[in-house]
């Protein structure tokens, strides 16, 4: 059985907004970069798969922060995975500071897709051939929770342009959450309460397509829904400040 790994990290000044605190965009960029990482490490990283036409795309992310970092703060980003199914793998994140504290959790639930023909395969052998990199650990937190109805009062569009596209060449999991921030009022934003994000994503955007992001505001919580092509449904998503 697995440990899990840690990977270290610095809030850098790219990585702030002006609180001086470090970004969700950001933190969530270093959680999946571990990822990433951790799995190159274990010899199943996008480089591998792509050697058999495969890689993984992120299905559906829970993120939680019961405070952001300011700038300079080093701190650590445990990982480790503790589920396979025939559909998705769960890899788990935890962050804490210098001094041991944790500040953020993360579920993160992964699928293997063909690049061919753009569909998910049968994620079964990758279990059988890496049983020993999961962790027998729980998640830190509930698995995302999926949006349902979302009944949009306020939205946007935005082209989808070179700078959205990952090695993927779909949309960048952090552009969709900097679309849709920039959709909300400063006082949430720049609020120091705990957050937590959902995302669940249903249909790939490619270059070239229009999104429009839809945003339903409860209170403190917002609702997203972001359409490509004024049609398809591609991702949907929450925020909340407790």
């Amino acid at each position: 059985m697995a440990e899990k790994s840690f990977y270290n990290y610095r809030v850098e000044p790219q990585d702030v907004d002006f609180t001086l605190r470090a970004t969700i965009p950001s933190l969530g960029a270093a959680i999946l970069n571990t990822a990433g990482a951790d799995a190159h490490g274990k010899g199943f990283g996008v480089d591998a798969l792509n050697a058999d036409n495969h890689s993984w795309v992120l299905s559906r992310m829970a993120v939680e922060f019961d405070r952001l970092p300011g700038q300079y703060t080093d701190y650590t980003v445990a990982t480790w995975i503790n589920e396979y199914g025939r559909v998705l793998s769960t890899r788990n994140f935890t962050l804490t500071d210098a001094a041991g504290t944790e500040f953020g959790r993360a579920v993160t639930q992964w699928a293997m897709i063909d690049l061919k023909t753009r569909s998910a395969v049968d994620l079964s052998w990758v279990g059988d051939a890496h049983a020993d990199a999961i962790v027998d650990a729980p998640s830190p937190t509930d698995k995302p929770r999926k949006v349902r109805a979302v009944q949009p009062t306020l939205t946007s569009e935005h082209r989808v342009a070179y700078s959205d596209i990952d090695f993927n060449r779909h949309v960048n999991t952090m552009r969709y959450i900097e679309m849709m921030f920039d959709m909300l009022p400063f006082e949430l934003l720049t609020e120091e309460a705990p957050v937590r994000l959902d995302m669940h994503f249903l249909r790939e955007s490619r270059y070239g397509q229009t999104l429009t992001v839809g945003c339903e505001l409860r209170g403190r919580e917002a609702l997203f829904e972001i359409r490509a092509d004024a049609e398809t449904v591609a991702v949907r998503a929450s925020v909340a400040w407790n």
